[in-house]
């Protein structure tokens, strides 16, 4: 499903004293299919943004479609568009409360008013989707589960009711090195798997830039930035101005060519860097 943002903006406690201006007429684009990233500093709007992709929150003006569908307007099918539209919150194992496995990611599926046994094959294909194996999972409680092993079944949650836009805020915070790369590496298959457009919000620029097709910057509410990884992270001043970073990887990569190393400074990940720099080594030892 396509994603036309137009115009938008948003503030929170208007006519008070205290009123705050979120989101300043905010327009992008993303395309069916599409894997975006959103990244900005803290209080740029991130948040505030992806709530009103399903409706969570109502612009102050400006639209909104989705498929086509403008969801801002009075009378939008926001049922639909929640059913289509799947949100995965910061710290999603927070929200996890049934007493097994298999009737927390039951839960959405069966409330959409499917049947047992079309929840029952939602449930196993969103277990085998983020890397669980359904026997060892689905009848033990969420609560004795790892942390990586809750998020995952959290986000299966979602997944159950199988969104075709599937939003996913921070959604690897607070995990540990190993967990963080392997949640990551199932939101790829995910993605790949299903073919959703799939949006990601996050600080960590390595993973913005190894995931994702396009990726939408934003600053005090408003869009700095729209475009590829390499066009974004192309504009290392700007970003630096803002608060943001190119990835480390990256910054590496352009740290040795002006060193004087005859090496592409276009590369996000590490074992794409690690083989660019013993292929310069090799050059080199065979002059």
């Amino acid at each position: 499903m396509s994603i036309q943002v137009n115009e938008l903006s948003h503030i929170y406690s208007k006519g008070l004293p205290y009123q705050s201006v979120a989101l300043n007429s905010v327009s992008f684009e993303a395309a069916d299919g599409e894997f975006l990233g959103i990244i900005g500093h803290t209080g740029s709007g991130k948040s505030t943004l992806v709530q009103h992709l399903n409706g969570l929150l109502k612009p102050e003006s400006g639209s909104i479609a989705i498929d086509g569908t403008d969801i801002s307007k009075g009378g939008a099918p926001m049922r639909d568009i929640r059913r289509k539209v799947g949100l995965v919150f910061q710290y999603p194992e927070y929200q996890l409360f049934e007493e097994s496995v298999y009737k927390d990611i039951a839960f959405g599926p069966l409330n959409l008013g499917l049947s047992a046994e079309e929840a029952d094959e939602c449930v196993r294909d969103a277990i085998k989707l983020v890397g669980l194996d359904f026997e060892q999972v689905s009848q033990r409680s969420p609560f004795e589960l790892s942390g990586g092993q809750k998020r995952r079944v959290a986000i299966a949650g979602v997944i159950s009711m199988k969104p075709e836009i599937l939003i996913l805020d921070e959604p690897t915070a607070g995990l540990d090195p190993k967990t963080h790369k392997d949640v990551l590496g199932m939101i790829k298959d995910i993605h790949e798997a299903t073919g959703n457009t799939t949006i990601l919000v996050s600080h960590n620029m390595s993973d913005i830039a190894n995931c994702c097709e396009k990726i939408l910057v934003l600053q005090k509410g408003g869009v700095l930035m729209h475009g590829t990884p390499a066009e974004v992270f192309a504009r290392k001043g700007e970003l630096s101005e803002s608060g943001l970073s190119i990835p480390p990887v990256m910054d590496l990569m352009q740290r040795l060519s002006s060193g004087g190393l005859c090496v592409r400074t276009d590369i996000f990940d590490a074992d794409a860097a690690a083989d660019e720099i013993s292929a310069f080594l090799l050059r080199r030892c065979e002059r």
